[in-house]
């Protein structure tokens, strides 16, 4: 393979292939990564081009593709009657149907870490704007920034409580889920009560989303 012609999103994706059955029994770390790149038979400067950080990219790329899984999930399911409340937890646990619990939970280790942390952080806040935009949410004002803030916070809090839930088919995660919602619910209750203030709601028309290519945890480039 020469460097001419590496095609980053082919070996990327191949790298991440052959390093989930290391993570189960190394995590998301330089053992399990160099083991990837040996099964893979890739050198290993070509993967260190490809991934710098080494597995925390890779582990990076792994919540992505538990988003597009998610984005394609939500594509072919039938909402069709659903309150907006249910399609918004429909929408969570179609993302953590999406992955594995054993990854996820070695790679909420990987970002518990204080280098990592802005890099989780923005992971969530990536997964919060894919299902909202996934769900048909246009806005472009300051409700841009309220609609991913309390998602990442539902997604997140969620995500760790699922990581403990042995309760059978999930029904406490999906009861704790219903909860964090009914929150954002009493939420944006309050907050159109607040915006109601006219000089309030003249401040905030000012606000408005970022262009695309500066979304907060649009890290790289596209998605």
């Amino acid at each position: 393979m020469k460097n001419d012609h590496l095609d980053v999103d082919r070996l990327k994706a191949e790298l991440l292939g052959a390093i989930t059955p290391h993570v189960p029994f190394e995590g998301w770390s330089e053992p399990a990564f160099r083991a990837a790149v040996a099964d893979l038979g890739v050198d290993e400067a070509l993967a260190r081009i490809v991934c710098p950080r080494g597995a925390v990219d890779l582990a990076v790329e792994y919540h992505r593709a538990g988003d597009r899984a998610m984005e394609a999930a939500i594509a072919a399911a039938d909402f069709t009657g659903m309150k907006f409340r249910d399609k918004i937890a429909a929408a969570v646990l179609l993302r953590l149907e999406a992955v594995d619990r054993e990854l996820v939970s070695r790679g909420a280790s990987v970002f518990a870490l204080p280098q990592n942390a802005a890099t989780g952080s923005k992971l969530i806040w990536e997964t919060a704007d894919r299902i909202w935009a996934a769900l048909g949410d246009t806005s472009r004002d300051y409700n841009w920034y309220t609609k991913r803030m309390t998602l990442s916070a539902v997604y997140g809090a969620t995500v760790l409580f699922w990581l403990g839930d042995d309760s059978e088919g999930g029904v406490e995660t999906r009861a704790f889920l219903d909860r964090r919602i009914e929150g954002v619910m009493t939420f944006e209750k309050v907050k159109g009560k607040v915006l109601g203030l006219p000089f309030l709601k003249e401040m905030l028309g000012a606000v408005k989303a970022p262009e695309p290519a500066d979304l907060p945890g649009r890290m790289g480039g596209a998605r």
